[in-house]
């Protein structure tokens, strides 16, 4: 009988296989082995040798040891933003580094004790045709006072979202047709993961994509599953989920307030104000009856004459907000001595480099020599404080996050 590789785990091969938009018969070919083989691993009929479970690992650059990891996690209601245009195998590659994403957050949860979740709990409709502009516009009105945030901008939203118990992270989702997308998790310590492209993401777009996703958590979370693979109401409840984000990054009292003229070098003058697209604002005036249909039209011919739907002015000068949390949270571990660089590549079953990627640590941080290692506390946990934890920064570039480690001997 031929050796095979003890505890192998199949559907860890079809995840890190889909996880780099592998086919199953290109796989099989770079082996070389044959697709049935390939499918008969995936599916845990048998286990590879393991000669081919390490050419397997190589191809697909993770460690062997991830084939026998036996994390477990149950996803919540992933919603894709352009899910309808998305190909297939770019929602199971951004699936399954999502999946990714959740096994780094388990092993930093050992260590650190991350915000949480800190969301009001509005009592929206599990059907998404009852639930009106009127009510989208309200309910983001309210999701600003739960946080105490007045009518002013806000200085970066990834912050106020992690302050209040949202992972955020920044991917290269590898498709043009998928911008960003979030998961309504059943994880009792977090109940929203968000994933914003970095691929041909600018500022405005990056903070637009994530009240995007808010807006799904606020106006979503009891949407019955069916009505996201029925196309009419998926485009509705993508059309809700745009309304909302316009309206809590531009709350219409305010923006009312500022809209002195119906020209786009107007709605250019207010971009580093509120950190927008020139187009939102122009939709949003359109939505708030600011202008008239005639007015509208001959503004969108404008803005596409002069070039400023594939470019705006100022895109190259607003600068992308970076998550923070996961981040911190690493450099926080291994500063504190809790955790050195070498054993943290030992032990989570991931490349390195897309550890790095997905927690947003520089290239090559974690397999850089680390000198200077102190003798290891018993235990650590750290907490992430927030004086005003409900009250982003709002008068300038936001700070808003203060790891303090308490040490328990």
């Amino acid at each position: 009988m031929k050796p095979t590789t003890l505890g192998f785990i199949g559907k860890r091969l079809r995840e890190a296989r889909e996880a780099r938009g592998m086919t199953a018969i290109a796989l099989s070919d770079l082996i070389p082995i044959s697709r049935q083989a390939i499918s008969q691993y995936e599916n845990g009929v048998q286990s590879p040798r393991p000669e081919v479970a390490e050419k397997m690992a190589t191809i697909l650059k993770v460690p062997l040891s991830y084939f026998r990891y036996p994390h477990e996690d149950q996803i919540g209601t992933i919603f894709y933003r352009s899910m309808s245009a998305a190909t297939k195998s770019a929602r199971l590659r951004a699936e399954n580094r999502y999946k990714w994403l959740r096994l780094i957050v388990t092993y930093l949860r050992k260590f650190i004790d991350f915000p949480k979740d800190n969301f009001p709990n509005f009592k929206t409709p599990n059907d998404p045709n009852l639930i009106s502009d009127e009510q989208i516009e309200d309910l983001a009105v309210q999701t600003r006072q739960f946080w105490n945030l007045s009518n002013i901008p806000i200085s970066n939203i990834v912050s106020l979202l992690e302050c209040n118990g949202t992972i955020v992270a920044r991917d290269d989702l590898g498709a043009i047709t998928l911008d960003a997308f979030s998961d309504i998790s059943p994880d009792i310590d977090c109940h929203q993961y968000i994933v914003l492209g970095t691929d041909k993401s600018t500022a405005v777009r990056s903070r637009f994509d994530a009240a995007h996703e808010l807006g799904h958590r606020v106006l979503h979370q009891n949407i019955d599953k069916n009505y996201l693979i029925k196309k009419a109401e998926y485009s509705l409840i993508e059309k809700q989920a745009h309304r909302f984000a316009a309206a809590f990054l531009l709350p219409s009292d305010a923006f009312a307030e500022d809209f002195y003229s119906s020209t786009l070098d107007a709605l250019k003058n207010l971009k580093p104000k509120w950190k927008v697209a020139i187009s939102m604002m122009l939709k949003r005036a359109e939505d708030l009856n600011f202008i008239s249909g005639d007015q509208a039209r001959y503004l969108w011919i404008r803005l596409s004459r002069q070039g400023w739907k594939r470019k705006e002015p100022l895109d190259d000068e607003l600068e992308i907000e970076e998550p923070q949390l996961l981040r911190r949270a690493f450099e926080m571990v291994i500063n504190e001595n809790v955790k050195t660089k070498q054993e943290i590549v030992s032990q989570i079953p991931l490349p390195p480099l897309d550890i790095e990627n997905l927690v947003g640590l520089r290239r090559g941080y974690l397999t850089e020599i680390q000198e200077n290692v102190l003798p290891k506390i018993s235990v650590l946990t750290s907490q992430i404080n927030q004086k005003d934890q409900h009250r982003p920064q709002n008068n300038g570039p936001a700070e808003v996050i203060n790891i303090q480690s308490k040490r328990k001997i």
